[in-house]
């Protein structure tokens, strides 16, 4: 089972053998393929995404399958060991990641261990940032919210400190992170369907922005962390 060096990485100094797990917004599920490997289960794979959800059955069967909004997990309080959002919080807004923040700390047992695996704010003038700009702009005029919140590392440990949780330790997963022209040019595939809504005139107005910066990708650019944190019995 392939897995990402970045999840191995984020799971390598962690007790995962044998614990109750979840990944939270498992997407293609690497997250649950790397709890699974480490020994983990139950292993939960969390999504609101049935095409996501049916991915990780076929590629996990191991792995137990929730689809739920991560602000409603349909598991007992006190339950979980090891949570692990790769790569998750960078979709979410700031009111949806102190919502799931409060259930993370809702599901999980005494000392257990959150792993939030992302991405620093990019530079300003980096085209992939210049991009997530167009891709937002898009997002915010046809559902009226971002697309991407590139959430500061102090900032996520700021609010799980709110809620009880402890910081363990900080580590680079990737720096610099490569943004290669393959996932560049996915971005802007994302872009062109997500902006099918607008007026033709608008929509063609943001798509040239987006493949203008084609020009000057890949071009590798801030920190993929991982945060780790215990959740405080006090």
């Amino acid at each position: 089972m392939e897995i990402p060096q970045t999840v191995r990485d984020a799971l390598a100094d962690v007790p995962v053998d044998g614990a109750t797990a979840l990944e939270a917004g498992a997407g293609v599920g690497n997250g649950t393929a790397g709890l699974v490997d480490a020994g983990a289960a139950p292993v939960y794979a969390v999504t609101d995404h049935p095409d996501h959800a049916a991915g990780v059955r076929e590629r996990v069967p191991e792995a137990e399958v929730v689809e739920s909004d991560l602000q409603s997990i349909p598991l007992d309080d006190d339950s979980v060991d090891v949570i692990l959002a790769h790569g998750l919080f960078n979709v979410l807004t700031n009111e949806e990641a102190a919502a799931i923040a409060a259930e993370f700390t809702r599901v999980a047992a005494p000392e257990a261990w959150l792993l939030v695996d992302d991405y620093d704010p990019m530079p300003e003038h980096a085209p992939i940032r210049r991009l997530f700009g167009v891709e937002n702009a898009i997002a915010e005029l046809v559902d009226g919210r971002p697309a991407y919140v590139f959430h500061p590392e102090a900032g996520l440990r700021q609010l799980f400190a709110g809620h009880g949780w402890d910081h363990e330790r900080t580590k680079s997963l990737l720096e610099p992170v490569p943004w290669p022209e393959e996932l560049f040019e996915a971005h802007l595939d994302a872009a062109r369907r997500s902006a099918e809504p607008l007026d033709d005139a608008l929509a063609e107005q943001l798509l040239a922005e987006a493949e203008s910066l084609l020009e000057d990708a890949p071009s590798p650019t801030s920190r993929m962390y991982s945060l780790g944190l215990r959740h405080s019995t006090q």
